[in-house]
């Protein structure tokens, strides 16, 4: 039996995005054992999941805060001291980090793959792979690693159509259903949160957006967002005139479940995003300093809003910046977006039950 680890320690974005790489190994190599090894932060998401044998929760954090360089190899050897006792055949490292090279070859890995130099974010960190896997440039995220696994394990991926396999409990299915319970049936999620400054689209615009879909769609939106992120939901609510809007801070599971149920989904380059392409929730993305082609939707009917019109959002990534243009996105734009892609998504429905054979 083929024992594998997989290494992708954060965020939960990026998690997310390697799902569909787990679904395809389980499937391709059903009697392998599968491991993941993820930062205790973001393995919320990973947890209880019946595709992963071992779920290996470590906190590279802590090995930084405020210790001597003796401290931190007597905690690094206590972390990864269990990695040794698995014996994994492979570790594959989609993180591209020296710290995940390091924890794949503490794993006593045999193979351990990783992408080539001008793929890794640390380029150091190929000195502790085995072997490395060329990709093509501008692949979207979800196909750059279901490219390392294909090569890695010799098996088949899909071109599209990716599954994510995210397992919840009945405590998260109620979560979503007291917030339904509050907002109705038909109602849209925003998501006015986005890690960096530079990803946010302005919060009274996500309020104006509120009115004018209930105003014109008739749906009530849904302010999600963090714990940590409250000042901002709250500024929407402020700034909103209609008065249907609700705030909600649901577990990330929970919001999972929320999504499902969603109309649709309006938010920029962020973990509930990625959970919302997860949960097949019709998307709008609001996109600055990042790039759709890499991090969004790899759906085809989704729809991305980004500001083609400047020459400074190439290879951006900017965490600040003096010139921040990239998301001044008028309300109306984003209003025309979301009609587009409700009436995809009714043209999906009817071609459903357009095939269906009723003779």
């Amino acid at each position: 039996m083929m024992k594998i680890l997989i290494v992708k320690l954060s965020s939960i974005g990026d998690i997310v995005h390697t799902l569909p790489t787990l679904a395809v190994i389980s499937r391709a190599l059903p009697e392998a054992e599968i491991s993941w090894a993820v930062e205790k932060s973001s393995a919320e998401i990973l947890r209880n999941n019946e595709l992963i044998k071992n779920l290996i929760e470590i906190d590279t954090r802590s090995l930084r805060r405020g210790k001597t360089t003796e401290n931190i190899l007597a905690e690094t050897s206590r972390q990864f001291r269990g990695l040794r006792s698995f014996d994994f055949d492979v570790a594959l490292d989609f993180q591209g980090l020296l710290k995940s090279a390091a924890v794949a070859t503490f794993a006593k890995a045999t193979q351990r793959y990783g992408f080539s130099k001008q793929n890794l974010r640390e380029p150091a960190s190929r000195f502790l792979l085995t072997d490395m896997i060329k990709v093509e440039k501008n692949l979207h995220v979800i196909r750059k690693n279901l490219t390392l696994a294909k090569e890695a394990l010799k098996i088949s991926v899909p071109e599209n159509d990716f599954a994510f396999p995210i397992f919840t409990r009945t405590e998260h299915k109620k979560e979503a259903e007291e917030i339904i319970k509050r907002a109705g049936e038909n109602f849209a999620i925003l998501n006015p949160a986005g890690g960096w400054t530079t990803k946010l689209w302005h919060a009274e615009k996500f309020a104006a957006l509120a009115d004018k879909i209930w105003e014109e769609k008739g749906f009530t939106s849904v302010i999600t967002t963090a714990p940590n992120e409250k000042d901002l939901a709250e500024k929407v609510l402020q700034n909103c005139k209609s008065g249907k809007v609700f705030l909600a801070q649901p577990s990330l599971k929970g919001f999972y479940e929320l999504a499902k149920r969603a109309k649709f989904y309006v938010g920029g380059d962020t973990a509930p995003t990625h959970l919302a392409v997860a949960a097949k929730t019709p998307i709008v993305g609001i996109f600055g300093p990042t790039e759709w082609w890499r991090n969004g939707s790899p759906n085809a009917d989704d729809i991305c809003i980004e500001r083609s019109d400047i020459s400074c959002r190439e290879d951006c990534h900017r965490r600040a910046c003096e010139n921040w243009i990239c998301m001044d996105i008028e309300v109306e734009t984003v209003l025309q977006a979301i009609q587009k892609r409700l009436e995809l998504a009714e043209q999906n429905v009817s071609s459903r039950f357009s095939k269906i054979d009723l003779s």
